[in-house]
Parts: C-alpha cells; structure tokens; sequence
C-alpha cells in the first residue's frame, strides 16, 4: 500500500490516492458521501477482495472525496454544486488519471471504476461521460438523479450534464451507438434497511436501470433482498460476489 496527495493547478484542490495491490485489473474506488481515499480499507471492502489482490487479479486505486463543497452542500444551488463537480472531475481525469498510467508503467485502459452509496453515482456518471477510459462501472446502492438531492435555484448544463437520469434520457444517434458498444454498468442494492429511505438508493437504482434499458446501454440490475441494508456489510458480500469475473 502507498499513498500520494495530488493537486489540480488549475483550480489548487488536493486529494489523495490511496493504492493496494502489486498488479492486476485496475479499479478507481470514489468512497461514499465525503468520505475519503482511506475508508476502502478501514471499512472491510479491501479485506473482503483480499484474495484478489494478493493474487495479482486486481489494483485498487481509492481516492478523496470532493462531496462536502460539491453535492452535500446545501448552502449553494444544485447548478453551482455542479460546477464544482467540474473542478473534482478535472482532478480525476488530469491527476489521479496520470497518476495510475504512471503506476501501472503506461498505457492505462480497460479500467473499472466502482464506488458505494454517493460513491456510485460518482462511478457511474464519470463512466458514462468518459466511457473511452472507464468501460464498467460497479455501482452500489447508488443515487443518480441530483434533482433529489436536496436541490434548489435554476438549473443550468452544469446540473444537466452530471445528471445521469437526465442525460441519458436524451442520449441518440452515433453517440449511443459508441456508448452501447464500449461501456457497462453493474447496478447493485438491497431491499434492506436505509435503502429506500433515507438514501433512496433502491428506487433510484431501478429507475436508472429502465433509463438505460430504454437506450440499450448494457447492464445488469442485481437487487438483493429484505435482509441486505445500505451498509458497509453488504457491499463487502456484493463486491466479493461481482468482482471476481471482472479480473
């Protein structure tokens, strides 16, 4: 494991990468709602793909969250929350980014990108804005529509343009077509505890899932039962149980 704090010049934000493993499938982790690039490993998700790691099937490359001055903060309009999105995306593709193709000894591709609760809606969005980088995504117990997150003010292309919901919705033409062929999504959630309220994740999961069954976009809906909450627990067991055939 080693750990690298990277800064966008443009903008001056800082966030660190945190890495395990020695070799094998590399995989962005974004935590969930604030979280940082360390809670992978301290809420068991490293532990539970252990194996993995140790035999050289996958890299985990975890970073810091932007979500306290973007989408958790309620004190700006959901337009300017995604203008500040902007700002942390930019850190992803122009720093965290490199930093991996310098890792891994150039020529990064066929990268997964996973993340659980807000973490998900991170995973698939940047995956389906940059599908030429990231062709799956893991997502668990997920929200994607931001207009449900405590939104208020005029909504501009800011919004639009991170709103999965919104944007695929809309999606046609030769776009599609390249997105059908390049990238998947993997949308994981319970029926348990806190999965429906307050997080909303599983009726959000389903209607993402329809949204993109609606275009063609290949993906899988796996919905676990009554006894699986939105919690660290099950997506320890659900990362163990989706990971292996991705590496």
């Amino acid at each position: 494991m080693r750990h690298a704090a990277l800064t966008e010049p443009s903008t001056g934000w800082t966030g660190q990468v945190v890495v395990h493993g020695h070799f094998g499938r590399p995989v962005l982790v974004f935590p969930s709602e604030a979280g940082s690039a360390w809670d992978f490993e301290n809420n068991g998700m490293l532990d539970a793909v252990r194996w993995l790691v140790d035999g050289g099937r996958v890299k985990f490359y975890c970073v810091d969250a932007a979500d306290a001055m973007t989408w958790s903060d309620q004190s700006v309009s959901l337009e300017e929350r995604a203008r500040r999105h902007d700002v942390y995306e930019s850190w992803i593709l122009n720093q965290v980014l490199p930093f991996i193709d310098d890792d891994l000894g150039g020529g990064v591709s066929d990268l997964i990108t996973m993340g659980c609760s807000l973490g998900a809606y991170h995973a698939a969005n940047i995956a389906l804005r940059h599908a030429d980088l990231f062709p799956l995504a893991l997502c668990f117990s997920g929200s994607y529509d931001p207009s449900e997150w405590n939104a208020w003010g005029e909504r501009g292309t800011a919004v639009y343009f991170h709103n999965p919901i919104d944007y695929v919705s809309n999606l046609e033409g030769e776009h599609l077509d390249w997105l059908r062929s390049r990238v998947r999504l993997v949308l994981v959630v319970g029926q348990g505890a806190w999965e429906v309220n307050p997080t909303r994740a599983l009726p959000s999961t389903r209607r993402f899932a329809e949204v993109l069954a609606s275009k063609g976009i290949p993906h899988e809906l796996d919905v676990w039962g009554d006894d699986v909450p939105h919690d660290w627990p099950s997506w320890q067991r659900q990362l163990a149980h989706h990971l292996p055939r991705f590496c």
